[in-house]
């Protein structure tokens, strides 16, 4: 009995500490998105005299000067239509490849596995001079194709896909076949059905990519109506004074929420596509 009391009071203890380093690290995690909100909310000169304080007078002044001074309807517009583009086509392009080198058998399969795998050794500020002079050359500098075909298949996301597939079993694949499905038919009715934690977890990865990328609309962007989010803040953060930095700080808060969205509505996926449990 005393042995049985112990145990319980053992796991007692165990939870209580599991529970309490969560906490502390939620709390690690979730202070400088706070620490952002409440300042949006602050006057400027409070900010710069005060900024990890609450504010003394809470105001919503930076965000009506945001939207009076920069065209953010525009900047989501286009930060919109570049991320939703760059997320379909991973997801879709990816779950190709991925189906492919998980499902089909042809020579060779093992060798184009493994130069996918080797493109993520190479940095990609390797391939940034190069791959400017090209899209220059076909002239898509300041075109949203800059943005979006070079970025449409990434390797992270075939092999974040192709482990998954491998966890389906081929007798799902055998029956579709016997039932008449061929090739394609069996990944747009069988495959991609069950798919839907892992296609999840790389429309999050290939969003919050796309929506927070900075270096490429800078390089290939030069219509200011063409603009990002990320590129509109930029631009606006070096024409704000010190004084009025709470519309700084409520831009900031503006550009981050979508992500933070979407991030919270899909990230229960992320545990179903890493353990599989999608598959049951």
């Amino acid at each position: 009995m005393k042995t049985s009391m112990g145990m319980k009071n053992q796991r007692r203890m165990a939870l209580v500490l599991i529970y309490a380093l969560l906490t502390v690290g939620a709390a690690i995690v979730l202070y400088p998105f706070l620490f952002m909100v409440i300042n949006s909310f602050k006057p400027g000169p409070e900010i710069l005299h005060n900024p990890t304080s609450l504010p003394s007078r809470w105001t919503v002044d930076g965000y009506v000067k945001v939207f009076d001074t920069l065209n953010i309807a525009n900047l989501f517009k286009n930060s919109l239509i570049i991320s939703g583009s760059v997320t379909v086509l991973n997801v879709f392009f990816s779950a190709m490849v991925a189906f492919a080198l998980a499902k089909i058998r042809f020579p060779g399969r093992n060798l184009l596995f493994s130069m996918v795998l080797g493109t993520m050794m190479i940095p990609s500020i390797l391939l940034l001079i190069p791959k400017y002079s090209l899209l220059f050359n076909w002239g898509w500098v300041n075109t949203y194709k800059a943005l979006i075909l070079p970025v449409a298949v990434q390797p992270y996301n075939i092999f974040l896909i192709r482990q998954f597939y491998q966890r389906i079993p081929d007798d799902f694949l055998d029956a579709a076949k016997v039932d008449g499905c061929n090739l394609w038919g069996v990944f747009w009715r069988v495959i991609l059905p069950m798919s839907s934690p892992v296609l999840a977890t790389v429309a999050v990865l290939s969003f919050m990519g796309a929506w927070n990328d900075l270096l490429e609309a800078l390089l290939y962007l030069r219509d200011e109506s063409m603009y990002t989010v990320q590129l509109g803040l930029l631009s606006f953060q070096s024409e704000i004074p010190g004084k009025n930095a709470e519309q700084l700080w409520a831009g900031t808060t503006l550009v981050t929420v979508p992500v933070v969205l979407v991030y919270f509505l899909l990230q229960r996926h992320f545990i179903k596509a890493f353990s599989g449990v999608g598959l049951k």
